[in-house]
């Protein structure tokens, strides 16, 4: 499957059942409890590992034991599969 692919619903819907991440527009978007700041702080922390060797980055909001990602694909405008190997990658890491 090509990279710049744009994936709509239908074509994520199995990568994202059991996850955190639903299909909303043009992103996939997850937010995760950790219960303190610390702990989304440093799931934040793998990810931001994760994202730079992929070289593909979610944008993030961190609060208080919560952190909530986004992925879509800017140069596309939308969800690709280069979105759904992160969020798979991303949903990995909550679980540690």
């Amino acid at each position: 499957m090509d990279d710049r692919q744009v994936l709509d619903e239908a074509a994520t819907r199995d990568v994202l059942t059991g996850t955190a991440f639903t299909h909303d527009g043009d992103r996939l978007v997850a937010t995760y409890e950790t219960g303190d700041f610390l702990g989304a702080v440093r799931l934040l922390d793998r990810v931001a590992e994760v994202a730079e060797v992929m070289q593909h980055h979610p944008d993030v909001r961190l609060g208080y034991g919560r952190i909530t990602f986004e992925l879509w694909s800017h140069d596309v405008g939308g969800v690709t599969p280069r979105d759904l190997r992160l969020a798979e990658r991303i949903e990995e890491l909550a679980a540690y």
